[in-house]
């Protein structure tokens, strides 16, 4: 039986072209899985139900070799679960190469597919480890041009600012405020100490 998976890395990118091409294979769109998760490991809802539904003689089919995942180590893992011990085929369609329907008995082409998917599984991991550096530093570079991240502070209302002069002047207790700004005892003490700073 032939089943398809296809991969995004979030919630807003498509899934359409990969969808067109696995049907154009001829996967029935009831047995295509997808998911829109990270490749770094093969924890994925919808991946994690395809496995389950494999058995020997079925065939998997993947747009590309990244689609199936990111990690080096556990892509030739899986690809070896696939291959040997569920006895599946797998076929990667933006790469001939990696067609193990017609290498079962052909050494030469065994050991090239095998050589082509380490290569291709190194490149897609390196990849993934490339655009997290590249985050990290554009991450880097805008905090010391000053950009701000996370959710901006919270400016106090003029009630909660009467209140904190009050205790400030040491005419109400620290309950009274937090009984009438409704704040909680940490909150308070950030933004007091926000208040003090603001007022010195």
């Amino acid at each position: 039986m032939l089943f398809g998976y296809a991969r995004v890395s979030s919630k807003g990118q498509n899934l359409d072209r990969q969808l067109v091409e696995l049907q154009g294979f001829g996967v029935p769109k009831k047995n295509i899985f997808m998911d829109k998760e990270s490749g770094k490991n093969f924890e994925r809802t919808n991946y994690l139900r395809l496995r389950k539904r494999l058995k020997e003689g079925d065939i998997l089919v993947v747009k590309s070799i990244d689609r199936l995942g990111r990690n080096y180590s556990m892509i030739l893992e899986e690809w070896a679960f696939i291959t040997k011990t569920a006895k599946c085929d797998i076929v990667v369609l933006d790469m001939d190469l990696l067609d193990t329907r017609s290498k079962d008995d052909n050494l030469m082409g065994k050991f090239i597919a095998d050589l082509v998917l380490q290569i291709l599984s190194f490149v897609a991991e390196n990849e993934r480890i490339n655009i997290r550096e590249r985050q990290a530093e554009g991450i880097r570079i805008a905090k010391e041009k000053g950009v701000k991240f996370g959710r901006p502070a919270a400016e106090l209302s003029v009630n909660a600012q009467r209140y904190f002069a009050l205790y400030s002047d040491k005419q109400i207790s620290f309950d009274e405020v937090l009984e009438n700004t409704h704040l909680k005892r940490t909150t308070f003490y950030k933004y007091y100490k926000q208040y003090v700073a603001e007022t010195q």
